[in-house]
């Protein structure tokens, strides 16, 4: 890597690669912390290691956040690294009192040029400029995020129920016709 990062954008960088290698490997951050890692930089800082256990703690509210402000991308078709850096900056301006929303959206922004792609950088500041607007207007983005997504589940449930019950009647329906038939042949 030819950037060099110090300070806390040292230590979202390491954060960064912590929770890529746990994802990649299905692993829990302490998992990996208490095995081997490898960091670009290091040693690992304590900023670095707060910021991937409590991304990892947090990560099924955060994804419930990017889920529901990344309309058309699910986070399976996420870039890995801009999923990640997402989470970072997610759990920054949730819950990291000390660090101004803006600063963690644009160390989020430096880093996804850094490491992500030519694109990276312009999806990192859309998504994450919505939760700051709402963020700023009050809103907790995190309820209205698990909110919004179990109506949406509940609403293809109820639509996979539907056609469930229209194949049901057309095959009811099929064999009405098949029975109807070998009668007919039977006469």
């Amino acid at each position: 890597m030819s950037t060099h990062f110090g300070g806390r954008t040292l230590a979202r960088s390491q954060a960064l690669q912590l929770l890529f290698q746990a994802e990649v490997n299905n692993r829990a951050v302490v998992d990996v912390l208490d095995g081997e890692y490898a960091l670009s930089e290091g040693p690992l800082d304590d900023y670095a290691r707060r910021l991937a256990l409590g991304v990892d703690e947090r990560r099924p509210d955060l994804d419930a956040v990017l889920a529901e402000r990344s309309a058309g991308w699910s986070l399976s078709r996420m870039n890995d690294v801009d999923r990640n850096l997402l989470r970072i900056a997610l759990y920054e301006m949730l819950d990291v009192e000390e660090v101004d929303i803006a600063v963690s959206i644009d160390e989020c922004v430096d880093l996804a040029k850094a490491y992500g792609t030519d694109e990276s950088s312009r999806f990192v500041n859309g998504i994450l400029g919505r939760v700051a607007d709402d963020l700023e207007a009050g809103a907790d983005v995190v309820a209205v995020a698990r909110e919004r997504l179990r109506a949406k589940a509940a609403e293809e449930a109820a639509k996979a129920e539907a056609e469930a019950e229209k194949a049901d009647e057309s095959n009811e329906s099929d064999v009405e016709a098949m029975t109807d038939s070998d009668a007919g042949e039977t006469a």
